[in-house]
């Protein structure tokens, strides 16, 4: 059957619309270009996209392409390195910082723009945090020496912390709380296959182009990206910023009270608290500044402890102001009246189990990741090329279960979802820390395998109940908590576990010795200390209260009762 005429006619032409756009439908003599016509064309593509049962995934689809544009060079960096190493006449202690110093511009970073999104707009900072990468892009592909590319690269460590902590909260605004899962899943996938995907494409540019072109390249990619967020992401908050807060998922035990009580209301009565007027009135500066400091500290002694030793001036006073300025941003959230993390979420179990399974997982993870190519180079004598192609299983896997696992933790419930995924991240650290001198490749594929379906399938879950804890207007702070829990697990886990293997070396006197099972005993150390930590992720994710989905009468009538306390 024939649409009616009104539903046929493009809106891109349609003069009733929109009065100023007739003039790009005009002809002949009248025809004129209004410079309005910008504008007018984004809010038509974005009237036409908001109007589709799909929209929310068209918006998710956008969001993603600026991801992938942000994170294709996060990896593939390091295999320039020699080359950068030769172009400017430095060495790889310095070089190291261009890894080092996007993690720290992020801990520093992410507390600010999780608190500035929430207050600001999550669209407005997602879209800032592109520009950023712009720049960052250019300052790179531009750099003359190596303090110019230092700086390029913690550049892309702000806008990390930016686009990050958006991105996320966008999609809990989007999607309510019983698809939000699923959408984490294609976030989660993105974030693990991207730096995939930028090995396997970037290391042939590098080869035949030079490092430099790869991010002339990541530039053209985060223009298309950007162009593509603005014209498809809506301006205001989608279906699960408002009829999806109360919506889909009632807690067992308390978190059932806490529906009764009304999530809803008590959201209008935290908006009503907040300062009117201007906007940065409700900035926790102390807290983010402090809490900021804390974690780069952290970071920092994590980061230059093995160079210069744990007993240096340096270390200790690191580690003493971030003991202090923990203690800081403790105190400022207790008596602060609107809080960069509400005082309140401390004590939810499924605010906090959460955030700990994604610390002591990604020490894991991250360990491991680091430990294993040293361990397959120096015991077994594997080549490097050899190790890069079997190094792949790892994110690979984690990139193929992410989305499948989001799927799956809307029947199976994410509590048992996280618990299989911390699960098997331990299971891959044990494998690894009972390796034999004629352990096989197979063997090795099995445990990479598992830590990656381990992330994969725990990760989705993790952020999705965070956000089913916390009130619509603090996603970005919570998207901003979680982050910084998974970058200091990531720090933590590297250094540590990289530290301990070389000390054992060393006192075993076999720093110089290599492709020799002698070593093997110096690595089963650092993967037992990495499978302690996995085993504390897997304590955590036991105690995450579970969520029970459902609609019904109940959930009703939880709603209307939380629009009557409202």
């Amino acid at each position: 059957m024939e649409n009616p005429p009104s539903d046929r006619q493009d809106l891109l032409l349609d003069p009733k619309a929109d009065p100023g756009g007739a003039a790009l439908g005009a002809s002949g003599a009248e025809a004129t270009v209004d410079p309005r016509w910008p504008a007018l064309l984004r809010q038509r593509v974005a009237r036409r996209a908001e109007r589709s049962p799909r929209h929310r995934w068209w918006s998710l689809t956008a969001l993603l392409a600026g991801l992938l544009s942000l994170n294709i060079t996060f990896t593939v960096f390091v295999v320039a390195l020699p080359t950068v190493r030769q172009d400017f006449h430095t060495n790889f202690s310095v070089l190291t910082w261009a890894s080092t110093g996007p993690l720290l511009a992020f801990g520093l970073a992410a507390p600010f723009f999780g608190k500035a999104g929430d207050l600001f707009g999550h669209r407005r900072l997602y879209l800032f945090g592109l520009g950023g990468a712009m720049v960052s892009a250019i300052v790179t592909a531009t750099a003359p020496d190596v303090g110019v590319l230092l700086v390029g690269r913690a550049l892309d460590g702000v806008q990390g912390a930016a686009t990050g902590t958006a991105s996320m909260a966008l999609i809990l605004q989007l999607f309510d709380r019983e698809e939000r899962v699923k959408a984490l899943g294609w976030w989660t996938l993105v974030g693990a296959g991207g730096p995939v995907l930028g090995v396997t494409l970037g290391s042939p540019v590098i080869q035949y182009l030079g490092w430099r072109d790869l991010f002339w390249g990541q530039l053209a990619l985060l223009v298309v990206a950007a162009l593509v967020v603005v014209l498809l992401l809506p301006a205001r908050g989608g279906a699960g910023a408002g009829r999806g807060s109360v919506r889909g998922v009632r807690g067992v035990g308390r978190e059932g009270r806490e529906g009764r009580e009304g999530r809803e209301g008590r959201e209008g009565r935290e908006a009503r608290a907040r300062p009117a007027g201007n906007a940065w009135e409700g900035m926790d500066w102390v807290g983010s500044w402090s809490l900021a400091g804390a974690v780069t500290a952290a970071m920092l002694v994590l980061s230059i402890g093995p160079i210069d030793g744990w007993e240096s001036a340096g270390v200790i006073l690191c580690a003493a102001a971030a003991a202090l300025l923990a203690g800081l941003f403790v105190w400022r959230e207790l008596t602060f009246a609107t809080p960069l993390i509400p005082t309140r979420y401390w004590r939810r179990r499924n605010f906090i189990f959460p955030l700990g399974m994604q610390g002591f997982s990604s020490f894991a993870y991250f360990g491991g990741f680091f430990l294993f190519p040293l361990l397959m180079e120096q015991v077994y004598g594997y080549s490097v090329s050899e190790v890069g192609f079997v190094s792949v299983a790892r994110p690979l896997v984690f990139a193929i279960s992410s989305p499948i696992a989001g799927y799956m933790a809307v029947r199976t419930g994410e509590r048992f979802a996280t618990v299989v995924g911390a699960t098997a991240v331990l299971g891959s650290m044990l494998v690894f820390a009972t390796l034999g001198p004629s352990s096989g490749l197979g063997i090795m594929v099995l445990a990479l395998a598992l830590s990656g379906l381990g992330m994969g399938v725990a990760l989705p879950s993790t952020s999705s109940t965070m956000a089913n804890e916390v009130a619509a207007s603090e996603y970005g702070v919570m998207s901003a908590a979680q982050l910084m829990a998974t970058q200091v697990g990531e720090v933590a886990g590297i250094q540590v576990v990289l530290t301990l293997q070389e000390s054992l070396a060393r006192h075993a006197g076999l720093e110089n010795v290599h492709h020799s099972t002698k070593l093997l005993h110096s690595f089963q150390i650092g993967f037992w200390v990495a499978a302690f930590m996995a085993a504390a992720g897997v304590a955590c994710a036991t105690f995450m209260r579970p969520l029970a989905r459902g609609g019904g009468a109940g959930a009703g009538a939880a709603v209307g009762r939380g629009r009557r306390a409202g």
